[in-house]
């Protein structure tokens, strides 16, 4: 059987050690940007939606206006009682 030379086992494992750095550091850097895209499209799709709720409550605010309703105060919201 051959012997393993220290040297060359000492070399083989530091080129192995290094291989695994530079992997973890790509992967961790490939993580980063898919989280930090997670984000942006999370605050994209949120910031979206505010908008459309925005329209939404304007078009009802129309359509309450156009019908002749108007916005009752309160957090009951109930009408004023009819004198009489």
């Amino acid at each position: 059987m051959a012997e393993t030379d220290p040297k060359s086992v000492q070399d083989l494992t530091a080129v192995v050690q290094t291989l695994l750095q530079q992997m973890q550091d790509k992967f961790q850097t490939m993580s980063d940007q898919i989280i930090g895209r997670n984000i942006l499209f999370q605050t994209q799709m949120v910031d979206d939606m505010s908008c459309r709720i925005d329209d939404l409550e304007r078009n009802i605010a129309d359509l309450m206006m156009q019908a002749g309703v108007e916005e009752l105060e309160g957090e009951n919201k109930s009408p004023a009682p009819n004198k009489g």
